[in-house]
């Protein structure tokens, strides 16, 4: 894989490369990852995985792309190469160095993350499929914002914890009343489908070298904008002063906070068909809590 990756990066950047160190840098539950120091002194950072499932680099790589293409926008990492065979195994990438934040870093991230939600697209979804950490995720264009988010978020997590026994009968059916409830539970009046990272825990964002917001690891598509902002409080929640500038720039029906739990289900179906049982009592108590 060394070769194949010297090869890739000689052929990307133009001119021929040479690895001089390799540095391992963790945070990931689902690959490796190094940071590779080049001969001319550049850095590049490298996610490599022997066994990962299809076209799980490759759709990552299409998902930055796409989150670059937005105006105003966090900032991405730019892609620099990808294995070209039919299961790519690695993804080299720009390194960008984390830095602390400056006081004005929640505000700038508040207004950038409402820039990337106003690009928006004819439906929901995207034009292919492609993954939540190594679950695949499905993004077949729809025009109904609640029946993608009921069917190909909600249905689909649902119905892979079910075929591995991961759901009780008592929860999966009230997950199905959830799910039939949904136009409910959810206020979307107005919503346009809104380009979205798709998965961005606290672990999937960092201050950047020169302070600004920058945003890897995504799940892209078009999708509803609280999803994205309901996943920056499932494991620890930005400064209050981002979602304060987020909804100055980009202002959120009523009852956001009533209803961001039901986004989260979504992530917290998928850590259960990930990572197991562990994360069965959150799920089972918001949907509890939505069926009572």
């Amino acid at each position: 894989m060394q070769t194949l990756l010297r090869d890739r990066l000689t052929e990307a950047l133009g001119h021929p490369v040479t690895v001089t160190s390799t540095c391992n840098v963790g945070g990931g539950s689902i690959n490796q990852a190094q940071l590779l120091i080049l001969d001319d002194e550049s850095r590049v950072f490298v996610k490599f995985n022997r066994d990962a499932p299809g076209t799980m680099f490759e759709t990552e790589a299409r998902g930055l792309n796409l989150l670059a293409q937005s105006e105003g926008g966090p900032r991405v990492p730019r892609v620099i190469a990808c294995e070209t065979a039919a299961s790519p195994r690695f993804l080299a990438l720009e390194y960008l160095e984390s830095t602390s934040p400056g006081i004005d870093y929640p505000v700038r991230f508040g207004q950038a993350l409402a820039a990337l939600h106003r690009t928006t697209a004819p439906t929901f979804g995207l034009d292919h499929d492609n993954f939540i950490g190594s679950t695949p995720q499905i993004n077949t264009p729809a025009k109904d914002g609640l029946a993608f988010f009921r069917d190909q978020r909600l249905g689909y997590q649902q119905e892979l914890a079910r075929r591995a026994g991961l759901l009780p009968a008592a929860v999966d059916r009230k997950l199905d009343q959830l799910r039939a409830n949904l136009k409910n539970l959810l206020d979307i009046t107005g919503e346009q489908p809104a380009l979205s990272h798709g998965d961005l825990w606290s672990g999937n964002h960092l201050c950047g070298p020169n302070g600004e917001p920058v945003i890897f690891d995504p799940a892209a598509h078009y999708g509803l904008r609280e999803a994205d902002l309901a996943m920056t409080e499932l494991f620890g929640r930005l400064p209050q002063a981002f979602y304060e500038a987020y909804h100055q720039a980009f202002p959120l029906n009523p009852g956001y906070a009533e209803r961001r739990e039901i986004f989260n289900l979504y992530h917290l179906l998928n850590h259960l068909n990930l990572f197991g049982g562990s994360y069965l009592g959150s799920v089972e108590s918001i949907v509890h809590r939505f069926t009572r």
